[in-house]
């Protein structure tokens, strides 16, 4: 009964669908990934779901096309007019990557080796896209025992990331507070994402309203990147962000574009079942092997961001409390980040005009950070050190 394709799928989709549930209950602290990729393990070193489930599902291969066209549709997200005007935001998240960067090359590799070190550099800089390319790269170089490593960090950086991006905001939110009482305070306008993110479009002609189209320019774009990246040394991944960021510019492609097409959804999905199959080959043995490496990882990339924030949004002149958050949206990413936002003004606020003050200055630096580690930052990284090994 198993070896059908869609109820092995169902199996699978089971667990994903899972951690979704679990991550709105408990509004995003027990991270949707986490709770598919160890249940994963624990149904098949169990025995409960074969060995070889995903490969009897196929779907996993469909997520494996789906990866072009994904990193493409990042690339569209990013609204150029607001990167400028929130310069600070960006400039601080990238701080927190690179020093956390510097520390895991400096440290694993005397503690452990080159190679772990990279496994876990890309991933704890935040994103599911860069968890693929590093597994990717492990398995085709066979070090497949160290895939492990960049999946786990995925998994648990949210726990790390969470409860400090929320310590450093809630004391923020009480500064905002003060400043408030004391008339010192000056609102930010708030981010508007419809008007950021359709800067370059204009009126639709029924050609350009078609999702069936919409879906054709993202493929083609996609394999665009995809082409170009056996043709150059440099990673497909890049191409196709560079150009889904280029053709978002120039009107070739609509903002969240696969959204647009009724196709992300799916999209993440099957992508996750990818996630999900980098781990097909881990035994227990492989986990309490790289247990070692993996919390290193964390507690170093962890400490790097937070480390990378505060000199950061001191040389812009940024309160760290306030700076300090935006860098650890690399562990946390959307919607994370905006329920973190939520929960903060909610908690700190005596009345609903203080909520909303508190919440637009929380928010528009939290999601620029989010867009530069988790969609930009973390693929070029794991692009560019992957390619070393």
């Amino acid at each position: 009964m198993l070896s059908n394709p869609l109820i092995a799928t169902v199996l699978i989709f089971a667990l994903i669908a899972l951690g979704e549930w679990l991550s709105i209950v408990s509004k995003a602290r027990i991270p949707m990934l986490l709770t598919a990729m160890v249940g994963f393990l624990v149904m098949v070193w169990t025995g409960i779901f074969p060995s070889d489930i995903l490969e009897k599902s196929t779907f996993a291969a469909l997520g494996t096309i789906l990866i072009g066209p994904a990193i493409l549709h990042m690339g569209t997200m990013i609204p150029f007019s607001l990167l400028k005007s929130q310069y600070k935001a960006v400039l601080i998240s990238l701080g927190g990557v690179v020093v956390s960067g510097i520390l895991i090359l400096i440290i694993v590799p005397l503690v452990f080796d080159y190679a772990t070190a990279v496994a876990g550099i890309g991933p704890i800089s935040g994103g599911v896209v860069a968890l693929l390319i590093t597994s990717e790269r492990l398995t085709e170089i066979g070090l497949t025992s160290l895939v492990i490593i960049p999946a786990l960090v995925v998994a648990f950086q949210g726990l790390l990331g969470m409860p400090l991006a929320l310590n450093f905001m809630r004391k923020y939110a009480k500064k905002i507070q003060k400043n408030m009482d004391n008339g010192s305070f000056t609102a930010i306008d708030p981010i508007d994402e419809t008007a950021a993110t359709t800067e370059t479009e204009k009126p639709s002609s029924p050609l350009k309203s078609s999702a069936t189209l919409k879906l054709f320019f993202v493929f083609a774009g996609a394999a665009v990147g995809v082409a170009l990246g056996e043709l150059t040394p440099i990673h497909y991944t890049l191409w196709c962000l560079a150009i889904g960021i280029s053709g978002h510019k120039f009107g070739l492609f609509e903002a969240k574009t696969l959204e647009k097409s009724n196709s992300f959804t799916l999209t993440i999905v099957a992508i996750i079942f990818v996630v999900i199959g980098t781990m097909a080959d881990v035994t227990p043995q492989d986990v309490l092997n790289n247990l070692p490496a993996i919390l290193t990882i964390l507690i170093l990339g962890t400490f790097g961001i937070a480390l990378g924030g505060f000199i950061v949004s001191k040389l812009v002149k940024w309160h760290p409390y306030k700076g300090m958050p935006v860098a650890l949206t690399a562990l946390i990413g959307f919607p994370g980040d905006y329920i973190l936002c939520e929960e903060v003004s909610r908690s700190v606020a005596r009345n609903e005009k203080e909520e909303k003050a508190i919440f637009n200055e929380l928010m528009t630096p939290m999601l620029i950070g989010g867009f530069t580690t988790v969609t930009v930052a973390s693929v070029v990284v794991a692009s560019i050190l992957i390619g070393t090994l």
